[in-house]
């Protein structure tokens, strides 16, 4: 799909389930709009790897075996949104995560972005990507992974050619724990329980769109495009 860099396309905040598709459509998105893709995960790691004032405090929390509090998170997340290359848009990479953490952003973009013109007056387009329960099982449990080589097979949409043998390196694949049924179950209503408040903060302000992920990645794909130009188009006649 060709790339389009002519327009100021906002923030996007992707929600979705495990193996409903987010890294994928984040990456597609990234490459056709030329915008940065903000990982809250990375962004913890490299204020830690760089010892920063925010990173040597998060190391001291992690030490403890405590969580990252939340006005640790908005900070590095600010400092981030705030390098010039977020000026067109950017896309959110789990965040966030609750209900307050949409409303601060929502608050921080409404301060932050909406006096500045280069930057762009729209909140986030925010689209849930809804997949099947069975099909995320499929997705999800049916994985296998070459110990070698790393490369990833998936028994009901991607099988190996010899039944749990790498097709590179002919090593016997293996099921991560992270793949075991009762795993994958644990961690969709885990998602479940987390990620509902967000879709229903934004959805109890007329902003949550969906896309169907049932469907091909490529018919997902357009369908994502298609609501972020959409997006971007009405909040330029704003």
């Amino acid at each position: 799909m060709a790339q389009e860099t002519s327009r100021n396309v906002g923030p996007v905040v992707l929600l979705g389930a495990p193996g409903a598709g987010k890294g994928t459509q984040a990456k597609r998105i990234v490459a056709r709009y030329s915008i940065p893709q903000i990982s809250t995960g990375d962004l913890l790691r490299d204020h830690v790897a760089r010892a920063t004032d925010l990173g040597r405090i998060a190391k001291d929390i992690m030490a403890r075996g405590e969580l990252v509090p939340d006005d640790l998170t908005y900070d590095m997340v600010a400092q981030r949104l705030r390098q010039v290359d977020c000026e067109p848009g950017f896309v959110l990479d789990g965040f966030p995560r609750t209900a307050p953490q949409a409303g601060w952003l929502d608050a921080f973009l409404e301060n932050e972005f909406f006096d500045n013109s280069k930057r762009g007056k729209c909140l986030p387009v925010v689209i849930q990507i809804n997949v099947n329960y069975n099909e995320l099982l499929h997705r999800l449990a049916g994985r296998r992974t070459c110990p070698t080589c790393g490369r990833i097979y998936n028994v009901h949409l991607q099988s190996p050619r010899v039944a749990d043998t790498c097709d590179v390196d002919g090593s016997r694949l293996i099921i991560r724990d992270d793949d075991r049924c009762e795993v994958v179950e644990a961690r969709l209503k885990a998602y479940e329980l987390q990620t509902k408040p967000v879709a229903d903060y934004y959805w109890s302000r007329g902003r949550l769109l969906t896309a169907n992920g049932d469907l091909p990645v490529d018919e997902v794909t357009a369908q994502i495009f298609r609501a972020i130009e959409n997006h971007a188009a009405g909040s330029g006649k704003s």
